[in-house]
This record gives C-alpha cells, sequence and structure tokens, in this order.
C-alpha cells in the first residue's frame, strides 16, 4: 500500500528514499543550527565576545547545538578558580524548549518522508535520516571540543537520536494516519483475535494509562499555571534586575530566549513544589510549599519570581496534584472501560465490598502511571550546571514521582466516586 502518490516526470528517476531521508533530516539539522548560532553571532559583532575569534565562536555553537539536544557537556576550570575547588563539572541543565526545535523540524521531516515511501520501504527512509543526524551530532561533538569543554563523541552521535527520533517518527506517523499504512501491521486485526478476557484486560489497562496521562497533563497544566502567575506578580522585580545587568538590547534578547527555553524545564520544577517533595538551585538548598531555603543565586532576571515558603496559599497549592487526579478519575468514569470493577462485582457478590475495592485499586494504579511520568518529566527538566554548588538544580524525581502519585491516586478516589453525580443531566 501507498502512503502517497508521488508525481513522476518523464526521464527523471526518483530520489532513493534513502538519500531523501539524508536530505531531509540533514536540513533540520543545519536549521537547528542556524537558530543557534545567528543569536552567537549577533553578540560577537557587537563585540560581546571579545575574546573569541570566529573558530572558537564556531565551537561555542556547536556546543549549544548538542546542549540543546540533550548532550552533557564537561567543563574544566582552571585550579583554584571555584571555592570547592574541584577543577572539572559536567552541564547537563538543558533548555527544553529549545529542544522543541529540532523535534518540530523532524516532524515536518517525517511527514515529507511518509509521503514519498511505500508501506514496506520507509524504513529506508529514515534509517537513512537517522544515519545522518547521528553522524553530524558525531562530528559536532568532535570538532566542538576544545581544553575547556569535552564531549563525549558517543553521546554526540546517540543521544540527539532521541528529540529527532521521536519527531521523525511521530510526523511520520501523523501523515500516514493509522500503523497499518506506516509498518504495515494491522493491530486492530491482531487485537481482534485475541480473546475477549484479553481484550477487556487490554481496554483496562490502556484506559488506566490514558487516566494516568491526563492525571500528569493536568499537574503540568497547573505547574504551568503558577509559572505564569509568579512570573506575572513579580514582574516588576524580574525588570529591576534586568536593568542591573545592561546587556544591552542583544543581550537581553538572548538571554530572554534562554530563560522562554527554560520555561518547560520551571514547569518540571514547578511540578515538584506543588507536589511537597520542592526544589532545589544548588546544593543544600530547597524551595518548597513548607520552607525555602537558599543560598546566594546568580543574577537570572527570572529568579526573582521564586516562590517563598511557609504561607497559607503556598500549602493550597499542595491540592492542586489532587484536582489533577480527580479530573483523571472523572474522564475515567466517561470512558467506561473499568472491566476489572465489573469481573469483581462477578466474582464477589458483595457489591459493598467490590465497589471501593476496585476504585481504590484504580486510584493506586492511575496515580502510579501519573507519579512515573512525573518522575521521568521532573528529571528531564533538571540536572547540573556544572559550576561550584549548582551541580544539583531541579526537583528530585524519585520523591517527586512518590508525592504525585500518591496525591493523584486521591484524587482519582474522589474523582471516580463523585463522577456520577456530575454526570447527572437534569430532567425537565
Amino acid at each position: 500500500m501507498k502512503l502517497f502518490t508521488r508525481p513522476k516526470t518523464p526521464g527523471v528517476l526518483p530520489m532513493p528514499l534513502w538519500l531523501q531521508g539524508v536530505v531531509e533530516l540533514g536540513q533540520a539539522a543545519v536549521l537547528s543550527a542556524l537558530l543557534v548560532f545567528l543569536p552567537l553571532i549577533g553578540v560577537w559583532f557587537a563585540d560581546g565576545f571579545t575574546d573569541r575569534n570566529f573558530a572558537s565562536l564556531a565551537r561555542l555553537g556547536g556546543q549549544g547545538w548538542l546542549l540543546i539536544h540533550g548532550v552533557p557537556l564537561t567543563l574544566t576550570f582552571p585550579a583554584g578558580t571555584l571555592a570547592s575547588g574541584a577543577t572539572s563539572g559536567l552541564l547537563s541543565l538543558f533548555p527544553l524548549g529549545l529542544t522543541l526545535i529540532p523535534f518540530f523540524l523532524s516532524w515536518r521531516a517525517g511527514r515529507r518522508l511518509a509521503k514519498a515511501s511505500y508501506t514496506d520501504q520507509l524504513w529506508q527512509a529514515l534509517l537513512g535520516a537517522l544515519g545522518t543526524y547521528a553522524l553530524l551530532g558525531a562530528a559536532a561533538a568532535h570538532f566542538s571540543g576544545n581544553e575547556d569543554v569535552s564531549i563525549s563523541v558517543t553521546a554526540g552521535a546517540l543521544i540527539p537520536l532521541i528529540s529527532a527520533g521521536l519527531g521523525l517518527f511521530i510526523g511520520a506517523r501523523r501523515e500516514a494516519g493509522s500503523w497499518v499504512r506506516l509498518i504495515g501491521v494491522d493491530l486492530t486485526d491482531w487485537i481482534s483475535r485475541t480473546s475477549q478476557h484479553s481484550r477487556w484486560a487490554g481496554s483496562y489497562v490502556w484506559a488506566v494509562i490514558r487516566a494516568g496521562v491526563v492525571g500528569i497533563t493536568a499537574a503540568l497544566g497547573f505547574s504551568a499555571l503558577l509559572v505564569t502567575v509568579a512570573l506575572a506578580m513579580s514582574w516588576a522585580e524580574i525588570v529591576a534586575v534586568y536593568q542591573h545587568l545592561d546587556a544591552g538590547i542583544i543581550g537581553g534578547v538572548v538571554l530572554t530566549v534562554v530563560e522562554l527555553g527554560m520555561m518547560p524545564n520551571f514547569m518540571g520544577w514547578a511540578l515538584g513544589w506543588t507536589s511537597g517533595a520542592g526544589f532545589s538551585l544548588g546544593t543544600g538548598s530547597l524551595i518548597s510549599p513548607l520552607e525555602t531555603t537558599v543560598g546566594p543565586l546568580p543574577a537570572v532576571p527570572v529568579f526573582a519570581a521564586l516562590p517563598a515558603g511557609g504561607s497559607e496559599y503556598a500549602v493550597a497549592a499542595l491540592a492542586l496534584p489532587v484536582a489533577a487526579g480527580f479530573l483523571a478519575g472523572w474522564w475515567f468514569l466517561r470512558e467506561g472501560e473499568n472491566h476489572f470493577d465489573e469481573w469483581l462485582s462477578l466474582k464477589i457478590r458483595a457489591r459493598w465490598f467490590t465497589a471501593p475495592v476496585s476504585t481504590v485499586l484504580l486510584g493506586v494504579f492511575v496515580g502510579l502511571v501519573s507519579g512515573i511520568l512525573a518522575a521521568g518529566a521532573v528529571l528531564i527538566s533538571s540536572g547540573s550546571a556544572g559550576i561550584g554548588r549548582f551541580v544539583e538544580v531541579g526537583a528530585d524525581p524519585l520523591w517527586t514521582g512518590l508525592w504525585i502519585a500518591a496525591e493523584v491516586a486521591v484524587g482519582v478516589v474522589v474523582g471516580y466516586a463523585v463522577g456520577p453525580w456530575l454526570e447527572r443531566e437534569e430532567r425537565a
């Protein structure tokens, strides 16, 4: 089955699919690199890098391109530079917002490759595309290193494939419209050949996973709302820090772009804050609704919006993950896939027992899914700045996941129990 009918020109041979994959994802790599290099070139022409030549600036751009893909950089400092006595540090904190640039460029490439491929030939285009991206990442890691920054060539080749590969496959799936047109396997037909009990169990598990996604999505949405409110309430302090820095127009624009790129990271930190586990900005610091212990911070304008713990409004934020679980439980009720409750009620006739047990277990299952996703979101939003005590920045994935799992589970139980009253329609 063909995904798309390509117009053919007489006397012109079509481009091989592997070569088209090379061209498409090569374009994505070049465009994402330009978006990194252009601000650096602007700062360089404004005499912001007085101690760098153009070759050094190109290496800095390569390091930035690798960093937005999540590749860690090992920084080396002269002896005695840091108060802790360390001579090296790992920079693993990368801006998730800027990582969306190669993701969406790869998403576009995936759609174009799906249009040009047959069902059984798409792997050629994907293999050529991913192989090209890996080679470009390895080359960037090899040529961007210097005496101050060292980069693993293996990490440079493999880690960029995560964001680029996800965008590529999601874009191809979006264009194909179904898995059967994408990989030639009809999942619906395969499921239809299984037993009824297997289909019920699969439907229940799939509904639980989607409810967990609803829970963590709502929790992240509440976290984003908190970040927005904090920025709005601290706008005067943020502007004052900008004026104190006096970085100029180009420097201010570059700093703002970096802060915007860090907004998804701030959402992950806010998720840890609303869970009660809190987050840290340096070793020994803790910012949570219950207490705030922070040492000296760098002059980053957005840090002026950091919350202060100990107030009743901060403690009220702990209810937000519970509200997210409430929405997840209500969604699960509307989905109508609680086959475990049906099976349990057939085995045990005491409804007063089966209904609470199935609801509590539903909360545990959905909370577990949301907790795992929360730990993953916090893990990728945190990292090390590689300098001094800022080797610990962000929320703790384990504690955040555990707190989110427990709070979402409570919300799911309440939402699923109250849902029938919310779904009741008024009669004339």
